[in-house]
């Protein structure tokens, strides 16, 4: 018997600093069998980094085609496609061809610094493509903010997310590795 899916709802306020965007969400977030919560929570940073009202969550675990998150117009072409951990070089040239920009998001320290390190060169060649890291800590210190219904205060300003709910803070910083 397969294991289905757990649903999470997050109530997001979001105060952009950076990008002067603010605005409410209300996200269903599904966490998949083989995903860890610290995983699922780096999904709704990712978001909270590129929240615009067309940005989704994908079938991404479930399905090779699709990214983590996109963001998709009205005639349906992918106008920002968002992949978290190391993707391979192949799947990032697919990507930056099928998207108006890609964005792909690190969060494991060592496996990350890694990837980028064998990778930096060739991906350095794609002009709508972006890396950033998430230093999500240990484990718990975003766990903790995981519930099933989730409301959540989140201010994004020079390389900071701060993450509030009624009884948790949480600083996480995050790093552009490509210049942007």
């Amino acid at each position: 018997m397969a294991l289905s899916a757990t649903i999470f709802k997050a109530q997001l306020n979001i105060s952009d600093l950076r990008r002067h965007h603010y605005q409410d969400y209300t996200l269903t977030l599904a966490l998949h069998p083989s995903e860890t919560p610290q995983r699922m929570m780096v999904r709704l940073l990712s978001f909270c980094l590129y929240a615009a009202p067309e940005l989704e969550f994908s079938r991404g675990l479930s399905n090779d085609d699709e990214p983590d998150l996109w963001q998709k117009n009205l005639s349906g072409d992918i106008e920002h496609w968002i992949e978290l951990g190391q993707a391979d070089e192949k799947r990032v040239r697919k990507a930056c061809s099928r998207a108006d920009q890609v964005s792909i998001i690190g969060f494991q320290q060592r496996a990350f610094e890694l990837w980028w390190q064998q990778n930096q060169q060739k991906l350095q060649r794609f002009n709508n493509l972006s890396v950033v890291f998430i230093d999500a800590g240990p484990a718990d210190t975003l766990t903790q903010l995981v519930d099933r219904t989730m409301q959540l205060q989140v201010t994004i300003e020079d390389g900071t997310l701060w993450l509030s709910d009624a009884n948790h803070n949480v600083e996480v910083h995050f790093q552009n590795y490509n210049g942007e």
